[in-house]
């Protein structure tokens, strides 16, 4: 059994997920496992992925589910892998070609039972570092403080243990796409820390048609998905009250879009949301203004 599964969700993107398998083909360690969930792709996913099966220069596994959006996607696939490690790599992203030779390397030397991963580099195409690299002076730590106490910036590659991951599913909601993945990395926070790995383990490319670049517009069309996230970060204990506020400004925008009843009633911080009314009122009219333009 391979330690590690590379997982990737994809919906209609045939066109750019070759990049993620070319690179995959080219990993100097072959000894892993490639698990494609097609969240009810319309275009020839499933006859491109069939093919390259078909050649069997990697193990891919595949499977096709109704469109659930990207945390739907998530859960189906952390019900299904089963290698110690797992590590998500979106449908527009590629690996360096010794990735893996890296992550297995890294955790065979440093894992330990109190740990709960890896937290690795994201590069863009020109291997430039997405943001910044960690502090040299630390080892582990929550991804939480890594981004709120030592001021890290941008997207990091998170490589879990698989038995973690199976933890704190994302609820769907009917006709919603999108609920925020970090849900479950600050969930896990509560109970490991992880190793930091000052190497870059994925290219990124942000596309038109990605998330990323289409977080206001998911914000207003899944606002129940959005509005669990907000009361969920406004519950971490030993959070700075600024982040609270923040959480509730985005929880008060979010219930109006969800049309939600009981704001006040049903926040975790009640206090701040009274103060975060004004301020989330108009969030929510922000919103609405830069979706319609457009």
């Amino acid at each position: 059994m391979p330690l590690l599964t590379i997982f990737t969700p994809t919906y209609n993107r045939a066109y750019t997920l070759h990049k993620c398998y070319e690179s995959l083909k080219r990993q100097s360690n072959k000894d892993f496992i490639w698990l494609i969930i097609d969240d009810g792709s319309s275009d020839n996913t499933e006859d491109l992925v069939r093919g390259w099966i078909g050649e069997n220069v990697i193990t891919i596994r595949y499977y096709r589910q109704d469109n659930q959006g990207m945390h739907g996607a998530h859960n189906t696939a952390y019900n299904l892998i089963d290698t110690e490690l797992n590590v998500c790599i979106d449908s527009d992203d590629y690996l360096p070609y010794d990735a893996v030779d890296k992550i297995v390397a890294f955790w065979k030397e440093n894992s330990r039972d109190d740990i709960g991963g890896i937290v690795g580099l994201d590069c863009n195409n020109r291997g430039e570092i997405i943001g910044t690299e960690f502090p040299r002076n630390i080892k582990t730590s929550t991804l939480f403080n890594l981004y709120n106490k030592y001021g890290v910036k941008g997207d990091k590659k998170l490589v879990y243990r698989t038995k973690l991951t199976k933890k704190y599913p994302y609820p769907v909601y009917k006709n919603e796409k999108l609920v925020p993945l970090s849900y479950k990395y600050f969930m896990l926070d509560q109970e490991y820390e992880m190793l930091l790995m000052n190497e870059a383990l994925c290219c990124v490319e942000y596309l038109p048609d990605g998330s990323s670049m289409n977080i206001l517009k998911q914000y207003k069309v899944s606002p129940r998905g959005f509005r669990f996230y907000r009361m969920e970060m406004m519950k971490l204990p030993n959070t700075p009250v600024l982040f609270k506020f923040k959480q509730a400004i985005h929880y008060v925008s979010s219930s109006i879009f969800a049309g939600s009843k009981g704001i006040l009633r049903h926040s975790p911080q009640k206090l701040l949301t009274f103060i975060a009314l004004p301020i989330g009122i108009l969030l929510n009219k922000y919103i609405i203004t830069k979706v319609a333009e457009k």
